[in-house]
């Protein structure tokens, strides 16, 4: 997603030969046509197997809707983040049984709305041209949020109740990973800047390769069982759907199922996040 900057007013002229309607005169087609750049679905490292799927063809429509009622990209990504956060302040409420099903069908929904937020704000930054640096900072910060409050509502549920005990802090050390694999990703950026180099290495997809012929085949292996998916916050939040279905059908006294799941997450994330410095420093992205 990229947003305006902050202050900014108003679009810059349109280049020649763009004669897109203005946001209230626009249409579904004209949000598809300027809101979603060619090739956008085939972006497998940048676009969300669920946006590739299903949400880019409900997005524009959304998007639509955003544009007639006024809405700046940046409004609509605080209310991404805002979507993401409540989602997991919603999984960490105190229930059992039945409300336990409840709490986690009321996170997966909001993730759902976070991820079509996520669409629709780029869409409309697109198509007012208001894409800008600011917008891409903001959208990252979104991304962190919502995946650290999902992890860790996902502790708290895991514990039963809004307690300290060991299942939160699984959750803390979760979500902890998860905040350090997207910050060592965003920190092979910084680095390039500072060392006054390019942010994408020359050699594509070849420079991500790490120059290790042993650390490569294990970075394959990780990456066909995807294991990484599931502390990402769309795959977690069905998945504590899963579990608490699994712990309603069973109707044991404390959350099995969740507790099996918040274990695995919190294993996933550390191994995750060394491995992945292991494979960013046996790379070439950093050269």
């Amino acid at each position: 997603m990229e947003a305006e900057l902050p202050g900014r007013s108003r679009s810059p002229e349109p280049p020649d030969g763009d004669d897109r309607p203005d946001r209230k005169g626009a249409g579904v087609a004209d949000v598809r046509r300027y809101g979603q750049p060619p090739g956008l679905k085939d972006r497998r490292n940048e676009e969300h197997w669920a946006g590739r799927i299903y949400m880019r063809d409900l997005s524009p429509y959304f998007s639509w809707i955003a544009l007639r009622l006024g809405f700046s990209p940046n409004q609509l990504t605080y209310l991404m983040m805002a979507c993401g956060v409540l989602a997991g302040v919603v999984v960490s409420l105190p229930a059992s049984g039945t409300g336990a099903l409840w709490t986690a069908l009321g996170g997966a929904a909001l993730i759902q709305v976070y991820l079509l937020l996520d669409c629709v704000d780029g869409e409309v930054a697109r198509y007012l041209r208001r894409t800008s640096v600011a917008g891409v900072f903001l959208d990252r910060i979104g991304h962190y949020l919502s995946e650290v409050a999902l992890l860790i509502g996902l502790g708290f549920a895991a514990q039963g109740g809004w307690e300290s005990g060991g299942w939160v802090e699984l959750g803390l050390v979760a979500a902890l990973g998860a905040a350090l694999i997207k910050a060592e990703t965003d920190n092979v950026v910084v680095a390039r800047a500072k060392s006054g180099l390019a942010a994408d290495p020359a050699g594509g997809d070849r420079a991500l390769r790490p120059r290790s012929t042993g650390i490569a085949l294990a970075r394959q292996a990780a990456s066909m069982l995807r294991f990484h998916r599931i502390i990402g916050a769309v795959e977690l939040s069905l998945l504590i759907v899963a579990a608490a279905v699994v712990d309603t059908v069973f109707g044991t006294e404390t959350p099995a199922a969740t507790r099996v799941l918040m274990a695995a997450v919190a294993a996933v994330a550390v191994v995750q996040t060394l491995l992945h410095l292991v494979s960013i420093l046996a790379s070439r992205r950093l050269k």
